[in-house]
Formats: structure tokens, sequence, C-alpha cells
């Protein structure tokens, strides 16, 4: 038992060990090995690790004020220093001490690297034995504002004491050797470099784009003292992949370490098409064999030696594959051995041979995620035993041979990896060096293909000879034994390695072998079935050939006849013979992409399956295959699990008794599922709670597990991946518990756990009529199950009768639903029923009685109010008016001094108190963000757009006449003229264009690219129209389809940006904004506030602010006991209304919890505690103060309310309403039948009560637009900051793409007027797309009410940050508005600011096509199915029906193909055989 143990630690041990990480921040930029450290570079760290990836020092690279990205790492071991090379401050170089990077030896400005993101090779290039060095750097052009050249190759000195110094150029000869792209190069992709050992020669291989089309070309120079002599020996060649197809494109390289002469070099190769299953190679090439040739692509300084073509083919293709991104190679012995990275995060090891023939695949490591293999790879630097390797954020080390993982001789020897084999002494697979004394068993040299013991049978007369052949390289003892059931079978036997013989009678056969090899602790044991040879028959020639092989004979292909062996078979030449005929055939699987973990349960359908025993999956080159046996079987389906497997594609045959696999179908491995988050992560009690599971891959899952419930959970599918909770009683209230995932026999954790909480309880229920329905309120008690309305069902019941109610809404303490009625149908309800999960509720309506008894206390009540009332009015009587007056005047000079003195010191004193607690910020998800900017005024149109969870449309697929019309669409041609032939309709307004351009919009959703190169055709275009022949007026209004088209554009692609970047500065300023609104006082009814920032909503006419700040103690109420929570400190105004003190409440829950309340302002009434009792506070009430016809609205100071009162939150009693009114807000002469602050004879005739009358001067207010301001600032210059700002250094993709278009565009009309380009780029960003954003906050955030007040001040902000683009300085005056003056000061510096934006987004470097179209198919994909297209075709075509014949015209004046008008007229047939099928 002790060896069992021993043996399963060793196994964990060496699987350990066998991998080593280590994570950093940021992505990996680029790394290196050297002098025994391992140095890795991020965006702004560089870390100096040991060899086993235990950090040891760390070193800031960035720099605040310019992007800095080191290009160059170079550990220059002779001199015990680390080369590194970077972009700030226009490229530097610096020389750190290779033991401790912390520590600058030496440092210099010069640019020696590329600029940001650009390609460049760098090595250390030596020469005379070693005693002169320098750096060799190959770098892409370069074009900024600090230097600009054509790239190329140079040689850098690495030392002072060098001819110029380090880091120069210059060497003992006056020209400066150098190699240039060719002026036809349009880009060089630098991708690796080297030099061959002994150090000979420096070679580079690099991406060549020109205008004859892409080239890989490798590159060789001489190694010499001369800087000038080694340029001019420049040779090179193309290198040609592959013959199947062209790969021109190379991605990752490597020289064959220790390959000697010829120099091997091995390169990964790539066509173009993404979804091709081989589009990238593995190929080997000969580099010894470039001649005294130098690829046209490339000059030399001084002038090379010659300038010719040459083509260089591989000596192999060693491997196609989807998606390979690295390689490293290495030789040993006679083997090469090959390390291949993936896309999708795996690294792979093949073997060659002497002829260059390839082992099976071998998969050393593999990623949970996707996440790519980096393209360089390198070797430990001290044994090679271990290989670094970069994904993403992670540097890993992985041990290049896992020979531990192999228990037995057999398994060993089949891994087919040269560089393990078994060790006699110690009985374990391991490498040769961990076996320095006793033989070990390794592959032979000679072929991959060989089994480890093959055997034949020979016949000599009246005897017959068995020989057993073992095939590996070493010469161990062996024994051989071969028994007949218990019985030895020989005569006599022989055994000297590596054979072993038995002689026996003929008469025995045939017979059933049990042949068994001794090695050390080995036993080899193989069951052979042995016939007489001539004497084999079978039904079919196959089968006689297969019995024949396996009977150890020869088989003859040509006389098809089984004889006595004289050479090795191998069954594999009887495939020829096989025969089709009712063979098992594959049709389809039923999981055709599984996580690499594998599946439990999956099917296949076919034909002719009854004699199917097993599944066998075989990965493309694997070293093995794997069986499933056949769990269930029927007609014409088998049911079997899949087992764990390497990422990729395997083949998938079904295995008969004869050994033949039939059929071929694929199988792909993917990433293993991820659980992110459960939602909701809790569930009552009893069970059957839907929760729905958030992540990736979700659709790889088997089962779920609950911690708490050993039995497997059914994950289902539907759109969302969810499942039912079990009933759990016996854990109510415990927790939390985990949960897993099952993906085949490996389970992967949730990120979130589920607790069980007690079931609901719903206490009773009150109903009200309104119009035919009957609203139903059902109380509950508090909970924390946040309840959604999936989660219940309600029935309204009347004896035999039952009535569904659809729930309007659900909170934690009450529930609301609505029975829908007929009209002239009267609907009764004495119980209802609710439903939820597992539990079942019914509750009886209360008796008559007890509602009689409340409603006549009522009546009491209201009467005796209304006395109180009548008595209140009475009014003090008549002063003299002579006294009233003199005391006025002598207040009026007090009042305005004080005011103007308050103001004062209110701007001093001001400052940004402002909380930034807001909780989880609401962010819209993308369809409703887009539906808004698409169609802003709402309506039908939109609602039809997009597809909510549930909506019937979802259901529906795209029919035929959409597909047709959709085809249609995407015809550039056909498109554009249907554009321009509405555009030239004079019926065909503004408004239509912004619907057909959101149309296209979301019916080219799905194809970004094609609709991003229509906008930019159409807006050529606009721009060669002769209307816009002063191109400053340009984009500048929205009055064409591309220019609705390009705001929607900006909107697509810049929302994760938003999101990421903007969303949470742009947040914090509307709620800082409330805030400020808030701590000053408002008018309920108008709504304008002493705190704004916009002259218009100024609360100047008030009469007389003498109010005073309060701290009110907050309870809530909670349970149906009376009890109540702990207090909460809520700032109010002695002037706030009770709705206004009911929104402080609230925001300051929010902001204090970072989750709102659970009921909303209308469902909670407040009462204030006075000596001991409650005393309600209503808006309006008995007690309110009336003028004339106006009423005002009950304050604080109404109530009398001190500084420190309780207040005490509750859920509002429920009544049977006398009208559907709920708050005094909702009369519609609102604003004439109540009054706040502001007198409601403010503006009237005051001759009748001149006493009523103060002075109010407006200007002695508009301080407070500066307290405000001042309060906010930092809020707006964040905001504007994060949109201007550079995350990372890097404008979104969007941006940099469509302003260089912009600028092409510029080049290409010859406008020379750099303002032009500004306005443009003005018109396209900030004016269209953030100026809509910064005032329509609610199109970001979902439940953010913009009032009208909030817009207003969001309209000042907009102004000021549209004033910081314009070019043209403002001259302002007293009479300018406030809305101008009030940023005045701040403008010019934000314009200064904006023109850098502008100017770091110019230089930064270019998005590639095929970057920026991937960018785009991302996008697309990411939101797929989120929008109904159909709809949107549908509308289209109305429009195309309406102008048909102008669109016909159109095209002919284009000369369109007839084609394209046949395909109209189809399109508008199979819409009107719609209508005519739907009328008929």
């Amino acid at each position: 038992m002790r060896i069992v143990y021993l043996g399963m630690l060793l196994l964990f041990q060496s699987a350990v060990s066998s991998v080593t990480e280590f994570s950093v921040n940021g992505e990996i930029r680029n790394f290196a090995v050297g002098n025994g450290k391992v140095f890795v570079v991020t965006e702004s760290q560089l870390l100096q690790m040991s060899l086993d990836l235990v950090e040891e020092k760390r070193k800031n690279i960035q720099n605040h004020t310019h992007q800095n990205q080191v290009n160059i790492l170079l550990p220059f071991d002779a001199n015990k220093t680390l080369i590194t090379c970077g972009t700030s401050d226009c490229g530097y170089c610096e020389l750190l001490d290779i033991n401790d990077i912390s520590r600058s030896v030496y440092r210099e400005d010069v640019t020696v690297g590329p600029s940001v993101n650009k390609s460049s090779v760098s090595f250390i290039v030596d020469s005379d034995e070693g005693r002169k060095t320098y750096m060799l750097v190959a770098r892409e052009k370069i074009s900024d504002h600090c230097v600009s050249d054509d790239g190329g190759v140079s040689l850098q000195n690495t030392l002072e004491s060098q001819t110029g110094g380090i880091f120069s150029k210059s060497g003992t000869d006056p020209t400066e050797a150098t190699i240039s792209p060719q002026s036809d190069v349009e880009q060089t992709e630098w991708i690796d470099g080297f030099q061959s050992s002994p150090p000979s020669h420096s070679y580079l291989l690099v991406n060549v784009k020109s205008r004859t089309g892409p080239a890989v070309v490798v590159l060789r120079m001489k190694n010499s003292r001369s800087k000038t002599e080694m340029t001019r020996s420049l040779q090179g060649a193309v290198l040609q992949c592959c013959d199947d197809k062209e790969r021109k494109k190379l991605l990752s390289s490597s020289v064959v370490l220790s390959s000697g002469s010829p120099l091997l070099w091995a390169g990964i190769f790539t066509a173009q098409d993404l979804n091709d299953p081989q589009k990238t190679a593995l190929a080997i090439y000969n580099l010894s064999q470039i001649r005294d040739q130098v690829p046209s692509y490339f000059s030399c300084t001084p002038p090379c030696k010659a300038q010719e073509g040459d083509v260089l083919r591989p000596l192999a293709v060693v491997l196609k594959h989807s998606s390979m991104s690295s390689v490293a190679a290495e030789k040993k012995g006679s083997w090469i051995e090959l390390y291949i990275g993936t896309a999708n995060g795996q690294l792979m090891k093949i073997v060659l041979d002497k002829a260059l023939n390839s082992g099976c695949v071998m998969v050393l490591y593999k990623s949970d995620d996707d996440r790519m293999v980096f393209p360089r790879m390198l070797f430990d630097s001290v044994d090679h035993k271990y290989i670094y390797i970069a994904l993403r954020n992670q540097i890993m080390r992985v041990a290049v041979s896992q020979c531990g993982m192999y228990s037995t001789l057999r398994d060993c020897r089949a891994s087919q990896d040269p560089s393990c084999g078994w060790c006699l002494n110690t009985s374990k697979c391991s490498t040769k060096d961990e076996c320095s004394v006793s033989p070990w068993i390794s592959i032979p040299e000679d072929s991959f293909q060989k089994e480890l013991i093959s055997f034949q049978v020979t016949e000599v007369p009246t005897e017959v000879t068995l020989n057993l052949s073992l095939n590996v390289a070493e010469k161990p003892p062996l024994t051989c034994t071969f028994m007949n059931e218990d019985v030895n079978l020989c005569n006599s036997s022989s055994g000297v390695f590596p054979s072993c013989s038995c002689r026996f009678s003929s008469q025995q056969l045939p017979v059933n072998v049990t042949a068994t090899v001794t090695i050390g602790d080995q036993k080899i044991t193989e069951r052979l079935k042995l016939r007489s040879c001539p004497n084999i028959t079978e039904t079919s020639p196959y089968a006689k050939c297969v019995a024949c092989v396996s009977a150890g004979c020869h088989w003859s292909n040509s006389s098809n006849q089984c004889s006595w062996a004289h050479s090795s078979a191998s069954q594999d030449m009887c495939e020829g013979l096989y025969s089709e005929s009712n063979a098992p055939e594959i049709f389809s699987l039923e999981h055709n992409q599984v996580s690499f973990h594998g599946k439990k349960h999956s099917a296949l359908k076919g034909r002719n399956l009854e004699l199917v025993e097993k599944i066998r999956f075989q990965g493309i080159m694997e070293c093995t295959s794997k069986e499933t046996p056949v769990l269930e079987r029927s007609t014409d389906t088998l049911k079997f699990s899949i087992p764990s497997g390497n990422k990729g594609t395997v083949r998938v045959c079904v295995v008969t008794a004869d050994g033949h696999c039939h059929s071929k179908a694929k199988i792909t491995y993917g990433a293993q599922p991820t659980c992110t988050g459960l939602w909701p992560n809790n569930t009552w009690a009893s069970g059957k709670r839907k929760i729905t599971v958030l992540g990736n891959n979700l659709g790889f899952v088997d089962e779920v597990i609950v911690h708490t419930f050993q039995k497997p959970i059914t994950l289902i599918s539907n759109k969302t991946f969810w499942f039912h909770t079990h009933d759990q009683r016996e854990y109510m209230g415990s927790g939390p518990f985990s949960v897993s995932l099952i993906v085949g026999s490996s389970t992967v954790d949730c990120a979130d756990k589920l607790s069980y909480l007690p079931d609901p309880k719903f206490t009773s229920f009150s109903t009200s009529k309104v119009d035919n329905d009957v609203l139903v309120t059902i109380q509950k008690e508090g909970d924390d199950l946040n309840m959604s309305k999936e989660d219940v069902t309600v029935w309204g019941q009347k004896e035999e009768e039952q009535s569904e109610c659809v729930i309007d809404s659900i909170k934690s303490t009450a529930l609301t639903c609505r029975i829908v009625g007929k009209k002239g149908h009267e609907i009764r309800v004495n119980s209802i029923k609710i439903m939820v999960g597992n539990l079942t509720y019914t509750i009886e309506m209360p008796s008559n009685g007890t509602k009689y008894a409340y409603t006549v206390v009522a009546l009491i009540v209201l009467i005796l109010l209304g006395a109180l009332v009548g008595l209140y009015i009475h009014r003090k009587s008549k002063q003299q008016m002579n006294a009233q007056m003199n005391e006025r005047l002598e207040l009026l000079e007090s009042e305005i001094r004080n005011e103007i003195r308050q103001g004062f010191v209110d701007l001093q004193t001001e400052k940004s108190d402002l909380t930034e607690n807001v909780g989880a910020i609401p962010f819209l998800d993308y369809k409703h963000f887009a539906l808004k900017i698409f169609f802003p005024e709402g309506g039908p149109l939109a609602s039809l757009m997009i597809k909510d969870i549930g909506q019937d449309a979802m259901k529906i697929e795209v029919d035929e006449k959409c597909q047709a019309l959709s085809a249609l669409i995407r015809d550039q041609m056909f498109l554009t003229c249907f554009i321009h032939a509405l555009e030239e309709q004079k019926n065909f307004i503004i408004k239509d264009k912004c619907v057909v351009a959101s149309l296209l919009t979301v019916a080219l959703h799905d194809n970004l690219p094609y609709l991003t190169e229509l906008m930019e055709d159409l807006l050529q275009s606009l721009m060669d129209l002769p209307s816009n022949a002063q191109p400053k007026l340009m984009l500048r209004r929205t009055e064409s389809i591309v220019e609705k088209v390009l705001t929607n554009w900006m909107s697509i692609c810049l929302y994760g940006f938003l999101r990421e970047s903007v969303g949470q500065p742009l947040f914090l300023l509307v709620s800082a904004l409330t805030q400020q609104i808030s701590k000053g006082p408002v008018d309920a009814v108008t709504e304008k506030a002493l705190y704004t920032l916009n002259e218009d909503w100024l609360l100047w006419q008030a009469q007389g602010f003498n109010f005073s700040h309060l701290k009110l103690k907050v309870l809530f109420a909670v349970g149906t006991e009376g009890e109540v929570s702990e207090p909460l400190e809520v700032n109010a105004l002695s002037c706030d209304t009770i709705e206004q003190v009911k929104e402080k409440i609230l925001q300051t829950f929010q902001h204090k919890f970072g989750f709102p309340y659970t009921q909303q302002l209308r469902e909670i009434d407040i009462e204030y505690e006075k000596e001991g009792k409650y005393v309600p506070l209503e808006e309006v009430d008995g007690s309110s103060e009336v003028q004339g016809e106006v009423t005002m609205l009950n304050t604080l100071q109404h109530y009398q309310i001190p500084d420190g009162a309780c207040i005490k939150v509750m859920t509002k009693r429920l009544h049977a309403p006398l009208s559907p009114q709920t708050s005094v807000k909702d009369d519609q002469n609102f604003s004439t039948k109540y009054f706040h602050l502001i007198d409601p004879d403010i503006n009237r005739d005051e001759s009748n009560h001149p006493e009523r009358k103060k002075l109010k001067l407006k200007e002695i207010y508009l301080t407070k637009l500066l307290s405000t301001k001042v309060a906010v600032h930092s809020f707006v210059e964040n905001l504007f900051r994060s949109i201007w700002g550079m995350p990372n250094n890097r404008a979104p993709s969007a941006v940099k793409y469509f302003f260089d278009f912009l600028d092409a565009q510029a080049e290409k009309k010859r406008i020379s007027d750099p303002d032009v380009l500004h306005i443009w780029k003005t018109n396209s960003l900030p004016l269209r797309f953030w100026v809509n954003i910064l005032k329509n906050p609610n199109f970001v955030f979902s439940d953010l009410e913009k009032t009208p007040h909030l817009d207003g001040c969001l309209s000042v902000i907009a102004q000021a940050f549209m004033d910081s683009f314009s070019l043209t300085d403002q001259q302002l005056g007293k009479h300018a508005p406030t809305n101008k003056l009030l940023y005045a000061k701040d403008i010019p510096l934000y314009k200064q600011e904006v023109k850098t934006y502008y100017k770091l987004v110019r230089d930064q470097p270019s998005v590639s096509s095929q970057e920026f179209k991937m960018f785009l198919q991302d996008e697309s994909k990411k939101h797929e199915n989120e929008f109904n297209v159909s709809a949107a075709l549908r509308e289209l075509y109305k429009y195309m029906n309406r102008y048909f014949s102008e669109i016909i015209q159109k095209l002919e004046e284009k000369d369109a193909s007839s084609k394209l008008k046949e395909e109209m007229h189809r399109v508008k047939d199979l819409f009107e055989d719609m209508k005519r099928s739907a009328w008929t």
C-alpha cells in the first residue's frame, strides 16, 4: 500500500513541477532569458525573475507625459548588463545591471528602436571571436514628431570604447552602414533575427508588403569587425510556402539550435483565410542554401554586391494547423524537437527524425481559456530542460519533456519522445541524465512507425518458429515466455537482444499464444492468435488479409494469398481491400463542439450501426487515440460519452469487431467553461427557483452541482443558461453554498455562491377597480429574495372562476398585479392563489364589517380636520398701510446688503463636499443604448427594432422576402443608388433620412465592416457635391442619410469606450449636479433652485431665504410589528416640502448603501415623532396655508420640525382609491393651484397688498451660479479629460481610423488648411456624438430622470465642451450670456488640451484595415441577434416600394447590371405576394 501511495506522490510532484507560472499586471509586451534570469516587460513595468519565476526586482517604466514602450530588451551577458530601449522622450536606451535592474549603469536619449506598436528585431552580433560586439536593430519606418526615417537595419555600438561611443551607428569607416527597404516597399514587419553558432553569420526574417504583393524574406550577413563590410555582405531569398496554397506571411520563427551545418530553420506561415482549418503551416528550411543574391526589396549603404531575386523552398512541411502562433526548435542527437504555441493557448511538441519525418503531436500545456501564446518562446539558458512561454498576462516555465507522466515501459516508448526512456535501475520513465548507470530504453533512431513488439511466423518441415522482436534503442537483458493457456508452447526457445524465438510443432496450429517479454520489472504481454498461414480463409479479401497479418504471416497484395512470413507486415496494407458496402456510417453528432474536459452524454445518428462496439477519437497527428464504449443504442442512434482531449479538431469514427474504424465526423475541443456569477444568488428553501448562470462557453456544461445536494441538476439552455434549485429546507438560512459546473469528468467552480433563504410569506391582499381592471395589492413580509415577475404567478379566484393576475411590480413587502377585465363584465375576487416555485398560497379576502368601521372613523376625522382648517384660516385684523411701508423701506436696504454679503461668503467658502459613493452605475445595456441613439424620439417604430427576452420577435426567423432584401442591400451598387435616389426626392424630408439611416444600421449591424465601407463611400460622395464647396461647413448638421449613419456608427464603435472610460465620470457629474441643486432651496412647483448653472433656472424671486439646515434621524419601518431600523442621518432644509424630504431620504439611502430603497417615493409615507407619538407629514393637508385659490405646499418649517428630529419611513397606507392620483403633482393644474417658495402674486398687480411684495434683484444671486460651478468643477474636468484623454496612450481605434480617413480625404482634395481638418473632426466626434451623450445621460443610464432643470445645467456644460473645440476666440463683455461667462477662464486651457489630443491621435500608429475589420466583426458578433432585423427590412421595403421607379432610374443611370434590377423586381414580387396571401 505504501508503494502505491509513493507512486502517486511522485506522479503528483512530477505534474506540479512540469509547469510554473507567474502573473503580471497588464499585458506582456516582451521577455528575454539571460545570465540565469528571466526579464519581462509590460506596459508599465520591467520585472527581473529567477529561472523558476520567483520575482527578484521590479522597475517602473511608465512615463506620464510621453507613452513609453520598451521595444528592445537584450541581456548582454558578456558585459553583465541588460540593454533596454524605449519610446518615451523621443526614444532612449539604458544599460541596467543584469543582476539588479533597479540599478541604472548608463542612459542616453537616442532613437534606436521603433515607435509605439511598430515591429522590430534586435540581437547582439559577435565578431572577431567575441572581441567585437554590436547591437543589430531592424525596425519599421518611423514617421512622427521626433524623427522620420524609412526604417531598415542598423548596427549600434555596445561599448563606450567603440568608435563614436555607445549606441552610435558610426564605425571605423566614414560611411554609415545601413540596409533600407526600397521605395516600392509599402510596409515591413520584422519577425525574428539571430546569429548562427558559431557566430559567423547574422540572419533576419521579415514580412514585406510591396506593390507586387506580400512576401516573406530572409536576409543574411557575414559578421565582421567592420559595419560597412557586414552590410555589404548582404544576401537573401524569398521563402515560399507551401505546395497546397500560398502562405505569404510569417508569424513566428526559430533557428534549430545546435543544428550546425546545414543550418536548419523553422517558421510558421499563415494564409489569409481566417476560417481555413489548415491556415497555418510549420515548415523547415535549409538557410545554408541562400546564394549570393539580394532580394529586390532592399538596398544597402554602401551598395550590396548583387541585386537579384532568389526563392527558397522548404525541406519539409511538418504540420498544418488552424492556429499556430509560435515556434521554438532544438536539435538533440539525430532528432529535431519542435515546440509549437497556438492561438488558443496550447503548447505542443513534435519530433522529427533524420529524414524530417514527423512523429505524433504531444500537448505539454493547455490553458483553461483561449489566450494566444506569445510569438516568441525561449529555452532555459542553463540546460534547455524548460521552455518559457507567455500568454497575455502570464509567463510560464514548462518542462520540455514530461516523462514522469508515463508509468510503464510500453507507455514511455509509445510517447515517441526521444528525450524520454525507461530507466531499468529506477523503473521510471525519465530523461537520460536522470539514468546515468543502468540501461535507458528509448525510441530507436530509425523510425517512428515500428511498434514496441513485432512478430512473424516461419515454417520449417513439421515445425513452426515464432520470432518476436523488441524495437528499442538500448540492449537490455530480456527473457521471454510463450504459453498456450498454462502450458509452455515451445519445444525449444532462445532469447538474445533484440529477439526471442519459440519453435513448436505445426500440428498445434491454430493456437492462442500469450507471449511475455520481461525487462527488469516490466512485463510486456502480447496475445497472439497463430494459424497455419496457407490455410487462412475468410469471407472477404479484407478479412483474410487482416487475419493473415494478425497471425504473423505474409500477405501478398498481387495474389491476395497468405503464406509463411519472410518480413514484418502491417495491417495498413489491408486498407485497400476494404469494401464499404453496408459499412456503418455517421450522419451527425449531437455535440460537435465541447470543452477539452469532454462531455458526459452525447449521441450520434447514422445507419448500419448494429455492429459498432465503440467510438474512436483521433487527434490530428496525436500519439494515441481514445475510445469510449457504446452506452445505449437504437436503430439509428448511438449514445456515448466524449472523453477529454486537447484543444482543436479530432476525427471521430465508429469501430466494429474487426477493429476497422468506419466513417468520419469531427468534434472540436474548446476552452473550459467559466461561471462568473449567478442571478439571483439566493433561493427560497422549498426550491424550484430559476437561477441563471453567467459566464462563457456554458454550452459545454453537462450538469450543475449545488454542494448541499449531490444529485446533479440539468443546466437548461434557452438563449440563457439556467437551472431550478432543489427543495433544501433543512439548509434554510444557512450557507452560502458553493456551486460547480460538471464538464465531462471535471468540475468548474462558480464565482458566486447560492444562499437558501426562508420561503416568502404573503399575509393579506386588497383590491381596487381601475377602469375595467382590478388592481390587486398583496402584502408580504419583508425578505432578501429580491423576487422578479418571472418567479411569481398569481390568479384571482371567485368560487369556480379563476383569472390570471398580471404582475405589475414586486417589492420587498408588497406585490401588485392586475386582472384585465372586459367592458361590461364585472370582475369579483374573494381569494387569490399565488405560486412561487414549488409553493402554492391561497389567501381569502377579509370580511366587510371591518372595512365599514374604518370608513366611519375616517369620515369623522375628515369633519374635524375641516373644522380646524376653518378656524385656522381666520386672519389678523388689518394694520395701518403707512406703518407697514415704513418698516419695509427700512428693511429693504438691510436685506439687499445682507444678501450681497451672503453671496460673497458662499462663493469664498464653497467647497466640493459632494459624495462620489453612488453605488453600482446603472448602465443601459447595448441594445437599449443603441435604440435611443438610432431613434431618439422613440415610438412604436423604435420598439419594433429590438428583441427583448420573451418577445415574440425572438422566435421569428428571417423569411424569404426579408432574406432577399437583405442580400440586395448588401450589394453596394444597389444600396448607394437606393440612398441617392431617395435623397433626390423633395418629399423625402430630414426625418425620413434619419429613419432610413437607422433602419440600415439595424439591418447591417451584423456586418459592420460593410456598413463602414458604405459610409466611407457615401461620405466621399457627399464631399464631392457642389453644395459642399465650403469644406468648413461639412458634417455640421444631420441633413443626409450618411451623416446620421456616421452618428450611429460612432455610437456603436465607442460604446465600449463610453462604458469603460467615460461612463463613471458622466454619472458622477450628473449625481454631483443633482446633489448641489438640492443643497439649497428648490421651488417644488417651478423647479427653480438657488444653486444652479443656468440663469434661466435661478431661484431669485423667493420672498426671503430664511431657511436653516437640518439633520434628521430617519428610521425605516421593518416587519409588521412596528420594528424600525438603525437611524440614518439625512440632511434637509427647513424650506423643503414633504415630497422633497422623501426624495432626499431615498437619495441618502442609495448613496450610503450603494443600492436603492425597496420602495419608490410614491409608495412611502413619513411621520414625525413628537412627544412619543408619530405625526403624519403630508404635502397638503388641512393645515396648509391658502392664498386666494392657491395653496402653499407644506414644508418642514410649516410642521416646526427641529434639528435632530426623528422621522419614520413606512409603506404608504392603502385605501380604496377615490381617484388614481397619488401625488399632488399628478394634478393637471398643479402649477396654478399650488405654490412653494415663489409667491403666486409675485408678478401680479400688488396695489391691493403692497406689503406682500419684496424688491428682488436677479443680479444679486448670480454669484450662486459661480458657487455651483466651483462645487462641480472637478467633476466637469474629470469628464472632459476622460473624453479627450488617451487610456494606455491610445485613442479608441474607431476614432483613430476615422480621423485617418478624414486626413486622407483632405490630402486627396488637396486641402492644406489645418482648420478644415480640425472642424471636420470636431463635427464628426464631439458635436455628433459626445454632446449628444453629455446632454442626454438618460441615453446611457437606466432609471435616470432628466428633469428640465438638470437639462438646463447640462446644456451649459455641453456649451463649454463645444467651446473648447472652437478655433475662434470669444470676445465677452458684461452683457454676454452667463453660460458663456461661467467657463470663460477655463476654455483657453481646454482648447490647448483639445489640440494636444488631436495631435496625439494623429501621431498614434495607424490602425490597419485588417485589425479594424476584426474589431468591427467582433462588435457585430458581440451583439448578434439583439435587433429585429426582419422588422427593419420590412420598414426599408416601404421606402423602396414608395420610390421604386426612381431607384430603377438611378440604377440605369449608373449602368447597373440587369441582374440587379431583376433582383429588385423579385424582392418586390415577394413582398406583394405576402400582401396578397394576407388578404386572401
